[in-house]
């Protein structure tokens, strides 16, 4: 379901000058023992960013997931972009969560890099959903505008594709307004963040328990420890 999604998050990286780069052994690809599945992942070396990392999974009629995160330089204090894309075949449930995720939660860095994804949730009323997260804590890692769709899946079959454009395009051209009094996160504090959000997520990160079911308890805490979020360790 999500092949020509990744297609375009492919062509939109390689637009921007990225250049695949080999993945460490035994996470590029592993094919379940337990069930009817595949899980393939991917870096990219991107002007501008000090890791940008893809995960497809595909279990046929039962499950497809695709994710990518996006880590600027540690001279950049702007946004981790973050995008998690899961169909469940069973339910025919879609579900989207696609956000430029702040390193800090406060007004002036959300002026200063968060206005065209506010804008861009506005005009997009089906992301325009109030759910609850769950096991993540929205006030951590999360924009107020974080792009979020659960529901039936052929609502959205049409203008996801369009989404992804638009959500990639606004990244890609991410509007640092002059904030008065804005001051920049050192290197040291970026990096600081970037380490944070991976120990946050490697602990919350709910794909873990789904890897671990079709891979095997190992491999999923290899895979998640890392390759997903290695400043986790």
């Amino acid at each position: 379901m999500f092949d020509q999604l990744l297609k375009q998050l492919d062509k939109s990286i390689l637009l921007h000058g990225g250049k695949s780069v080999d993945v460490p052994n035994g996470f590029e690809e592993c094919f379940s023992k337990r069930k009817e599945a595949v899980i393939r992942s991917w870096l990219w070396d991107v002007p501008g960013f000090r890791r940008w990392r893809v995960t497809r999974m595909d279990a046929g009629e039962k499950l497809q997931v695709l994710n990518s995160v996006a880590y600027p330089e540690y001279i950049n204090d702007q946004p981790i972009l973050g995008m998690d894309l899961l169909w469940f075949g069973v339910k025919q449930k879609l579900v989207a969560v696609l956000d430029f995720q702040p390193l800090v939660q406060n007004d002036k860095y959300f002026l200063r890099y968060l206005q065209g994804l506010k804008s861009l949730k506005n005009d997009l009323k089906e992301f325009n959903q109030k759910h609850n997260m769950h096991i993540y804590d929205s006030n951590k890692f999360f924009s107020p505008w974080v792009l979020l769709y659960s529901g039936c899946s052929d609502s959205l079959k049409i203008s996801l594709p369009n989404t992804l454009d638009l959500f990639l395009e606004m990244y890609w051209n991410i509007n640092t307004n002059i904030v008065e009094n804005y001051i920049p996160l050192s290197s040291t504090e970026v990096e600081y963040c970037h380490s944070n959000y991976d120990k946050y997520n490697a602990e919350r990160d709910p794909a873990h328990g789904l890897f671990k079911s079709y891979f095997g308890e190992e491999w999923a805490d290899e895979f998640v420890k890392n390759f997903l979020f290695p400043k986790s360790i």
